[in-house]
């Protein structure tokens, strides 16, 4: 909240202009983007589900949870660059959806948004909330309505904006807290080195075999159960980013020539961090669980236990005592906060420009938004907690919502892909193959539950495969509604038609509409005296399209065929060398990571902002905003060379 204000204070910010609060006045670098990118998938799940995916299914679980996060984070690059060059003054997808469908797709496809935000913010809140309450004795329900505090305090101030700041600076505490474990680890007198987990791990195997395992080890790639959780995973997290719309707004927030560099670095920086902490920390509770220093001795830990993420804080505890629950506990929470409140600020976008603005005031004010934006805030934490709440009393918890997401999150992939990519689909196909899709994905979970697990219960609707069999039901049939409804009747439709959509609220800094010009985050040049246009042409955004695509094939490929693949098929072990091997790339690349998210953003205009910020506030500069809250004239230089008076922080500077 300081630094909100600070930045309204010395550059002109100001969160109550609404493309300010929603948009960041679409102007955010490569360096703060890619940081963004990797804080939004730094879920509470990320951290906890990737041990405990490990505790159950080997060495293939963490790596599977990476696998199945960063393909699809690098495919948004492709939509988000497309979305820049057909669309650059849109909020919300969901305004993308009613400009070419009508009113009609418009509520199907906000209904789909709204329940994979709320299924996606349940999932955040049971994992966080069940580890501070172990951690910490609080009653489970007081930190599940707790938590969402502070995200709406800061959210309702600095919107989008506050946002990125706060991933920023939440990201980088829990990646050091990630690079404190990966060294702790090896530094334990029990575990001592790489090779010494590995024979605890290799001892642990014989006492307790994994089902589905290659010789029942957790040592090897050809696991069963982590395939099938691969499949799963990489499905339900496609429908979490492309069904988000904070996934949306974070693209049009950034500078068209930040989209693709920033999802793709940090689309592959992410991947080391479920791997490195996956498997170091499941492979300490394997290892050490019949220990006197792990926290269930001389028991092992419950089916319950692990389902609700305590893996990860288990092992916390084992290796570092009090100060690991506290550690654990500290990275729960910045990773539920941080990510919480993208969920918070894609819903009170929904509600205010999809729903208030739309259908209630087409001429709302930036007032009226903003008022409906702060609405939004408040009303979507408030019944995340509440919803999350209900899920807990019935018996649901991490485990549950991470298989079974995919089920309801998966039918509006494609149709939605289609819209931005596809000219044909039409209007009855983006209609009706996201709802055949859901039912579809719907009937096989729940009739697949009833076969292998004997009933509809809690504990059958979240078991692998049934969740896998409707996940895939759910995520590939919208492909085939679509298609063979669009064959009927194909739409021919001219892209630009959503340039003749005025959707900003602010002037545009081109007459065709392309860009926004920002005074927050533009680097100063010429000795810090002239203003940097962010506007990229469309030659330029054609040549960030096919880099993305590249990218996109590149790192599919890459994590998820030609590497682990081959290993799978192969029934390969790891030997004591391999494994040694595996865990430290894997510790390299988290740290590589954190270089990324942490020091790039300071590199990429960072520190220059910092330094100007920090002389308009010793007085050695003036600041933007003048005594009396109001903009100062500032003398600018024309294309004539003559100096011209325009407000500071106006959208017409040159």
């Amino acid at each position: 909240m300081f630094i909100t204000r600070t930045l309204k204070k010395t550059t002109g910010e100001d969160n109550k202009k609404t493309e300010m609060f929603m948009t960041a006045n679409r102007s955010v670098r490569t360096g703060l983007t890619a940081s963004a990118v990797i804080s939004s998938w730094l879920w509470t799940t990320a951290l906890l589900g990737s041990s405990f995916v490990g505790y159950d299914y080997g060495i293939a679980g963490p790596f599977w949870f990476a696998a199945g996060c960063s393909p699809m984070i690098v495919f948004f690059a492709l939509i988000g660059v497309s979305c820049k060059k057909k669309i650059p003054e849109a909020h919300t997808s969901l305004e993308v959806i009613r400009i070419r469908y009508g009113r009609v797709a418009h509520v199907v496809f906000m209904t789909l948004c709204l329940i994979n935000n709320i299924f996606a913010s349940a999932n955040m809140l049971l994992g966080a909330a069940a580890v501070i309450s172990v951690m910490s004795g609080m009653h489970i329900i007081a930190a599940t309505f707790l938590l969402p505090v502070g995200v709406t305090v800061y959210t309702f101030v600095g919107g989008i904006k506050a946002t990125f700041l706060t991933d920023y600076f939440h990201t980088a505490i829990i990646l050091i807290i990630a690079c404190y474990f990966s060294i702790r680890a090896f530094t334990f007198e029990e575990v001592g080195s790489v090779n010494n987990l590995y024979d605890l791990v290799k001892a642990a195997a014989q006492r307790h075999p994994v089902s589905g395992n290659h010789a029942g080890t957790y040592l090897t790639m050809t696991s069963k159960s982590g395939i099938l959780f691969g499949i799963l995973h990489t499905c339900s997290n496609f429908g979490l980013v492309i069904m988000d719309t904070s996934y949306f707004i974070k693209a049009f927030s950034a500078s068209p020539s930040s989209v693709v560099p920033g999802y793709t670095i940090g689309g592959i920086a992410y991947f080391g961090i479920p791997w490195a902490l996956g498997t170091v920390m499941s492979s300490i509770a394997i290892g050490l669980e019949n220990r006197p220093s792990f926290p269930t001795y001389p028991r092992r830990m419950t089916s319950s236990e692990v389902s609700s993420g305590l893996v990860l804080p288990y092992a916390a505890i084992t290796i570092a005592g009090k100060g690991g629950a506290a550690a654990s506990l500290l990275m729960t929470f910045m990773a539920v906060t941080s990510t919480l409140s993208a969920q918070v600020i894609a819903v009170s976008s929904i509600l205010s420009f999809d729903v208030y603005r739309e259908y209630f005031k087409r001429s709302a004010t930036d007032r009226d938004i903003i008022r409906s934006s702060h609405a939004g805030v408040i009303f979507f934490a408030a019944f995340s907690a509440g919803f999350s709440t209900m899920l807990h009393y019935v018996g649901i918890d991490l485990q549950w919502t991470l298989y079974m997401l995919g089920v309801v999150t998966c039918p509006g992939i494609f149709p939605m892909v289609f819209t931005i990519l596809w000219r044909r689909q039409s209007k009855a196909a983006a209609i009706l193959s996201p709802i055949l899709g859901m039912a579809t994905g719907l009937a096989v979970w729940l009739s697949t539950a009833r076969k292998f697990g004997g009933s509809v219960s809690v504990s059958a609707t979240g078991g692998v495969l049934p969740c896998v069999y409707g996940t895939v039901a759910s995520f590939l049939s919208p492909i085939l509604y679509s298609v063979v409804i669009t064959l009927l009747k194909p739409q021919d439709y001219d892209w630009s038609e959503f340039k003749k959509e005025r959707l900003a609220l602010e002037k545009l800094d081109t007459p065709d509409s392309s860009t926004l010009h920002s005074l927050d985050t533009s680097i100063l040049e010429n000795g810090d005296k002239h203003l940097k246009s962010s506007s990229v042409d469309a030659k330029n955004l054609k040549k960030w399209t096919r880099i993305a695509f590249f990218w996109t094939v590149a790192t599919f490929l890459g994590h998820w065929v030609l590497w682990p693949l081959p290993m799978y098929g192969s029934n390969y072990v790891f030997g004591k060398k391999f494994f040694a091997a595996w865990v430290i790339v894997s510790i390299i690349w988290l740290w590589i990571t954190t270089l990324v998210a942490i020091f790039y953003p300071l590199f990429d205009g960072g520190v220059q902002q910092v330094l100007v910020i920090f002389r308009r506030m010793s007085g050695k500069e003036a600041s933007i905003e003048g005594k009396n809250g109001t903009p100062q004239e500032e003398p600018v230089v024309n294309e004539a060379g003559k100096n011209e008076a325009l407000p500071k922080g106006s959208l017409d500077q040159k």
